[in-house]
């Protein structure tokens, strides 16, 4: 195979906007509501072995109930990115986030990796689409691709679908506009933070080698990366589940770092729609100077 002599992504680097109302840094609260379909994407057989269906059950039954109340006593709005299958399988956790005022956005129908050729890509936007819109009457703005791959066919589904921002690329900390191969602007990109992602930390025992993280290592990696991200006046970007991180000792984790950095006070802790409408405000008067 010839590898073509480009960058994968030819979007030019991030414009530097400002934050809203004097805000030095922002960070995008966002939480993958996957529940079984993180299980059985791998593998169909998974939803036979119902231990492993358990995991992914946990957030129906409780974690995402003790996320909401979390992000209730902070007074936080989040965006939960959920696949259709979820909203067709629990339409009443579902139905609690939207009631909480989160923003609800789109991560594929059953998890399928959008691998590039891969036959299902369509069915996955437009099936997603179907289920949130009938289930809970919403039409996303927003996209998470499901284990966090994307190619140029869903690039330019995205586009044609009418969505604003993405949030599935690991390369920058502030918002940018993506560039599609055929040189046309695609939809803005708000790059997902590698180290935000909990499933590295809290459910690696499971089919993996790598041991729980404990509270004192992941409360360093994620106070140290806000830290110098802040410095940076960047945007942070959360990967989290509610079958991780909602429970006990991980939502202890994400409830202190909530409040380390609230008392900041200068971070703008937010949902995607909001970053993404904020960027393209500025890049209107930026493009309206020109």
């Amino acid at each position: 195979m010839d590898i073509p002599l480009f960058p994968a992504n030819r979007a030019p680097l991030s414009p530097i906007y400002p934050w809203p109302n004097g805000q030095k840094a922002a960070l995008f609260l966002a939480v993958d509501v996957d529940a079984e379909s993180a299980w059985t994407a791998k593998d169909p057989k998974n939803y036979e072995r119902l231990v492993t269906m358990s995991f992914g059950g946990y957030e129906a039954r409780i974690g995402v109930a003790k996320m909401l109340e979390l992000f209730r006593d902070y007074e936080v709005k989040a965006t939960f990115f959920i696949p259709g299958w979820t909203v067709d399988a629990h339409p009443a956790m579902c139905e609690a986030i939207q009631k909480d005022g989160h923003e609800i956005a789109h991560h594929g129908y059953h998890h399928l990796m959008p691998d590039p050729g891969a036959p299902h890509i369509l069915e996955e936007i437009d099936r997603g689409l179907d289920s949130l819109k009938k289930r809970l009457g919403v039409v996303p703005v927003g996209y998470r691709a499901p284990v966090g791959e994307s190619c140029e066919e869903l690039r330019v589904l995205l586009k044609e679908r009418g969505f604003q921002y993405s949030s599935s690329w690991r390369d920058d900390v502030r918002p940018y506009r993506q560039v599609l191969a055929d040189g046309t602007p695609g939809v803005v990109e708000l790059p997902a933070t590698m180290t935000f992602d909990d499933w590295m930390y809290g459910l690696t025992h499971r089919y993996s080698p790598r041991p729980l993280f404990p509270r004192e290592h992941v409360l360093s990696i994620w106070n140290d990366e806000m830290e110098e991200t802040r410095d940076w006046g960047g945007l942070i970007t959360t990967v989290l589940h509610p079958q991780v991180s909602g429970r006990p000792m991980r939502l202890k984790i994400l409830r202190e770092f909530l409040q380390a950095t609230r008392e900041y006070g200068d971070v703008w802790i937010t949902t995607g729609q909001e970053i993404a409408t904020h960027f393209e405000k500025c890049e209107a008067e930026d493009s309206s100077r020109a």
